[in-house]
């Protein structure tokens, strides 16, 4: 059992650390002020050959898997977890083309995400249909014209990237829309520019600014047969491109409590009370000791997660383990960033400081792509099932 990066795996973290302190940390406060989208650091991620992370390299991409786009998350989290949603958007929705689409929806689609000449989003949720994913609207039917071909209609919303991405990838009910079964849900690949795509709100968010997030429209799009993602009927294809999505969440989670835990730490070092400074207070230093602590602890989770998602182990046996990671990860943002805010106490609470943001941006993670109580769930029925035990 090796501990260790592999080197590759550490000169890309090493790479990626010095991108993130000369390009993001500079920019982080302007994009959560502006909440425009950061133009200029989507080139970096380009030049630096980020954007194909987790894509091989007969894609277009580097190879470097789950493990090495957590890694990279991880590092840019630590300053801004908006600059961390754009390189999470190069997996998400690629994540079912790669597990269940053709050689030719793979080298169509996938090639332009690592190069940066074109970006996607993901669909599933909507209005009503929230964590019960079963409870989508958004309806497809098969065209009566156009043999093998689809009709869309219905709305996605809290979609992250929606308003720069080129194509999407969008779960529709191809069965009556009051279906619960598991089979009565598809994945398509649908494009920006076709007709009856449209944009709808866009959302104004508590943090992660800079990424809109909003709803798309479909009014009667028009889907080639050759854009259904694996077999109609695949709603389990949303629950394993979720499932190995896991630990690249919890990379956000991880970043934004080191950085959280960093920025306070050299804070209280230099912040003088009662003739020393506040880190010589014992109560103090024990908040950050439980604190460094819990993000080791989920590094140690995370990582292993990604390995095994990369190892294609995201299907039911193995989600214990990587729900594991997203909650305890995702958790952790929000506790560390809370500590931040009181170790610098009035200060920590001023737009003056960072600590104020990534206490904003903590909460959305234990939100996303499955909550914290939607992973407890998981766990626990993991451990009642047995496919989490001990002997």
């Amino acid at each position: 059992m090796d501990f260790e990066l592999s080197d590759e795996l550490t000169a890309l973290q090493h790479s990626v650390r010095r991108l993130a302190r000369d390009k993001v940390k500079p920019r982080a406060r302007e994009i959560d002020r502006s909440g425009e989208y950061p133009a200029d650091l989507f080139s970096a991620f380009k030049e630096a050959g980020m954007l194909g992370l987790c894509l091989p390299e007969e894609l277009g991409g580097s190879g470097a898997g789950i493990l090495g786009l957590t890694i990279a998350i991880e590092e840019v989290a630590k300053y801004s977890n908006s600059a961390a949603l754009m390189l999470l958007l190069t997996r998400l929705p690629t994540g079912p083309v790669l597990i269940a689409g053709t050689d030719e929806q793979k080298h169509r689609y996938l090639p332009g995400i690592a190069d940066g000449s074109v970006r996607a989003a993901f669909g599933l949720s909507e209005p009503q249909a929230g964590s019960d994913v079963m409870g989508m609207r958004t309806r497809a039917v098969p065209d009566p014209d156009r043999q093998g071909g689809w009709i869309l209609s219905g709305t996605k919303c809290w979609m992250s990237g929606v308003r720069e991405a080129d194509w999407y990838t969008v779960f529709a009910k191809t069965a009556e829309p009051t279906s619960r079964a598991h089979d009565s849900v598809t994945a398509f690949i649908v494009e920006r520019s076709w007709e009856g795509v449209e944009v709808g709100r866009i959302d104004h968010k508590m943090g992660v600014r800079g990424v809109d997030t909003g709803e798309l429209l479909l009014d009667g799009v028009f889907v080639p047969a050759e854009n259904v993602i694996g077999e109609v009927g695949g709603f389990r294809l949303a629950m394993l491109g979720l499932n190995s999505m896991r630990p690249i969440v919890a990379a956000r989670g991880i970043g934004l409590a080191e950085g959280a835990l960093m920025y306070a730490t050299e804070y209280v070092k230099q912040r003088a009370a009662f003739s020393k400074t506040i880190a010589d207070f014992q109560g103090i230093q024990w908040e950050i000791a439980k604190c460094a602590v819990d993000i080791e602890a989920a590094r140690l989770l995370t990582y292993r997660a990604a390995a095994m998602a990369d190892a294609g182990k995201f299907t039911k046996e193995y989600v214990p383990y990587l729900s594991i990671a997203k909650y305890h990860a995702t958790e952790l943002a929000v506790r560390a960033s809370g500590l931040a805010v009181q170790l610098l106490g009035a200060a920590g609470y001023m737009e003056d400081h960072p600590t104020e943001q990534w206490y904003r941006d903590a909460k959305q993670l234990t939100i996303v792509e499955g909550t914290s109580q939607v992973q407890l769930g998981l766990i626990a029925r993991g451990v009642i099932d047995g496919d989490l035990w001990w002997d």
